[in-house]
C-alpha cells in the first residue's frame, strides 16, 4: 500500500465526530436532510443559504438536537463576489472545512423558445459557476492538507434533458462533468469529489411537478418504488459520501432515484 494511500483508521468508518461539514442550501429540503444527516452522524456545522435566519431555523435546531454545532451564514450564492467572501471566510476559520455539501440550487421553467437570458444567467449562476468557485477554494486548502470530501447535488437532469428547464438541465448536467474533472484532478491528493443525483424528491423546487395531476402521475408510474422520495432518503448517501467509507470512491455521480434510471 502507497503512502498516498494510507491504511483505514480502525472504528466505525462513518463516524463523523470532530469534522466540519459546509452545507449550502441548508434552509429547507434536501440541503436540510443531509446536514441534519451530517450533524447525526458527529459533524458540526456551518449552514449557507440566500434566506438563512440568523437565529431559530430548523435547520440550527435539528443540528444541535444532535450535539453538534451550527453556524449560520446567509450568501446569495447568485452573487460572485458574495461567493468569494464566503470561500475567504471558511477559510479563514481556526477549522479546516473538512466535507463541502454543494447542494444550493434554482430552478425556473418555461419553455427553451420563451427562456429568457436572465433566467439562464440566474440558474447558471447558482447551479453551475458558484459551485466550481465554492469548491475551488475550500478544494485548494483541502489538496494542500491531503484530505477532505467535496459532494456536489446533481439531477436526474445530469443524464437526460428534461422538458420546460434548459438552463437547469444545462447546469446540472455540466455538475456531473465538474465532479468527474475535479476527481481526475484531486483524488491523488486525497480529496473525494463526488455527486449524489436525486431522483424525484418532493420539495419546493417540484411541487410544480407535484401538482399536475397527469405529469404527477407519469413520474409515478416510472418509479419501480412507486413514490415520490423524501429528502431523508437521501441521508445514507451523503454520510457514506463524506465518511472514511467513501475513500476510495472518487467521480462518481450516485443516483438516489426509487430505480428511475432503471426503468
Amino acid at each position: 500500500m502507497s503512502p498516498l494511500d494510507p491504511a483505514p483508521a480502525a472504528g466505525n468508518p462513518f463516524d463523523l465526530s470532530g469534522r466540519l461539514a459546509v452545507v449550502t442550501g441548508c434552509r429547507r429540503g434536501i440541503g436540510l436532510a443531509m446536514a441534519e444527516a451530517l450533524a447525526a452522524a458527529g459533524a458540526d456545522i456551518i449552514g449557507v443559504s440566500a434566506s438563512l435566519e440568523d437565529t431559530g431555523s430548523e435547520v440550527a435546531k435539528r443540528v444541535e438536537a444532535h450535539g453538534r454545532t451550527f453556524v449560520p451564514r446567509r450568501v446569495d450564492l447568485s452573487d460572485r463576489g458574495a461567493v468569494r467572501e464566503l470561500a475567504a471566510w471558511l477559510n479563514g476559520q481556526d477549522r479546516p472545512v473538512d466535507i463541502l455539501v454543494n447542494n444550493a440550487g434554482t430552478i425556473r421553467r418555461a419553455p427553451a423558445e420563451a427562456h429568457s437570458d436572465e433566467d439562464w444567467d440566474h440558474v447558471l449562476e447558482v447551479n453551475l459557476s458558484a459551485q466550481f468557485v465554492l469548491a475551488r477554494e475550500i478544494g485548494r486548502q483541502m489538496v494542500r492538507r491531503g484530505s477532505g470530501k467535496v459532494i456536489f447535488t446533481a439531477s436526474m437532469l445530469s443524464f437526460q434533458g428534461g422538458v420546460t428547464v434548459p438552463g437547469y438541465a444545462a447546469a446540472k448536467s455540466g455538475i456531473a462533468g465538474l465532479t468527474r474533472a475535479l476527481a481526475n484532478e484531486w483524488a491523488r491528493h486525497g480529496v473525494n469529489v463526488n455527486a449524489i443525483a436525486p431522483g424525484y424528491i418532493a420539495t419546493d423546487n417540484t411541487q410544480a411537478l407535484q401538482d399536475q395531476p397527469e405529469r404527477n402521475r407519469a413520474i409515478l408510474e416510472r418509479i419501480p418504488a412507486g413514490r415520490w422520495g423524501r429528502p431523508d432518503d437521501l441521508a445514507g448517501a451523503t454520510v457514506f459520501l463524506a465518511s472514511d467509507a467513501a475513500r476510495y470512491v472518487h467521480g462518481a455521480v450516485l443516483p438516489i432515484d426509487g430505480g428511475w434510471l432503471a426503468r
